[in-house]
């Protein structure tokens, strides 16, 4: 699989205005820095775009993990969405509260805590839906469609070569 971005000369003047803007701030030369950044900007987006519903990217992620994957349990949840088992034990019972989740304990295995989204829950992201896709869309506005394409297929790429080196790693299926 070829990783070429762009002929040679288109692949100079990016380079050249990779220079210019990296000589503007010695922080544009960290990509944690830029990650952390563009995450805290996502983050403003978000809150911006869904400030009616009360939720946080981190719950719309479970909210949605569960209407794709339907009862699972706590542990297993957290695996689906990249995150410590501690965040979502602390987050669950916020969005149990609020209705938008169900919980009981597994009859196979007393362990176990069961999640899965109420009826409550299932119109909360179906509401979001659209507030939700005006904040991703807003946060790569500025990039053409085929720059939003090859951003995100470098995320991606990024993500699941360093998904391992994290405390918590996504449930990545095989490809």
């Amino acid at each position: 699989m070829s990783t070429m971005i762009a002929p040679e000369t288109e692949f100079e003047s990016i380079r050249a205005e990779l220079a210019r803007l990296q000589a503007r701030s010695p922080l544009f030369a960290r990509p944690g820095f830029l990650i952390r950044r563009l995450h805290q900007i996502h983050g403003s987006l978000f809150a911006e775009e869904t400030s009616e519903f009360n939720i946080t990217p981190v719950q719309y992620s479970l909210l949605t993990t569960l209407e794709a994957l339907g009862e699972i349990d706590q542990n297993t949840l957290a695996i689906e969405v990249g995150l410590e088992r501690s965040s979502v034990a602390e987050v669950i019972p916020r969005l149990h509260a609020r209705g938008f989740v169900n919980r009981k304990q597994a009859e196979h295995d007393r362990r176990l805590r069961l999640v899965r989204l109420s009826t409550q829950g299932r119109r909360l992201v179906t509401k979001m839906k659209p507030a939700v896709q005006r904040a991703h869309d807003r946060t790569v506005e500025h990039l053409s469609p085929e720059a939003r394409d090859f951003f995100m297929l470098q995320m991606i790429r990024l993500v699941e070569a360093n998904n391992e080196r994290t405390v918590a790693p996504l449930r990545l299926p095989e490809s």
